[in-house]
């Protein structure tokens, strides 16, 4: 059902350090960083994610968003379709986003009470 969360922080420097060290005790390590972006996780798929707050632009959600998983790229337009259809404002129209991995095909949302939702699909068309 769900792929991943992440959420803004004011500072990430102080909250890699702060994620750093009390996931730790969790099993849960920082897999890799991109720019103002990092993320975490206690196997190899990264499931938690932090970026500085002032890359997020919708004051609702500030950072925060989750991530439904699709099981291939037609379930993503549909979902976008159908957010849209339904008065949910466009943040991000279906398509690849390669800077993530080279199949990471998503839609992004904004639903009714602001808050930012995406469908994604990690499978090659």
């Amino acid at each position: 059902m769900f792929d991943h969360l992440s959420f803004g922080v004011s500072s990430l420097e102080r909250s890699l350090a702060f994620y750093d060290a009390v996931l730790a005790p969790l099993g849960v390590k920082r897999l890799f960083n991109l720019p103002d972006t990092a993320a975490y996780s206690a196997g190899t798929y990264p499931m938690f994610w932090i970026a500085n707050r002032r890359e997020f632009t919708h004051e609702v959600s500030k950072g925060f968003h989750l991530a439904f998983a699709a099981d291939n790229r037609p379930a993503v337009d549909a979902f976008y379709q159908q957010a849209i259809a339904l008065g949910a404002k466009e943040d991000g129209k279906p398509g690849l986003r390669s800077h993530y991995h080279p199949n990471y095909y998503a839609a992004f949302v904004i639903d009714p009470d602001g808050y930012r939702i995406k469908a994604v699909c990690h499978q090659p068309a």
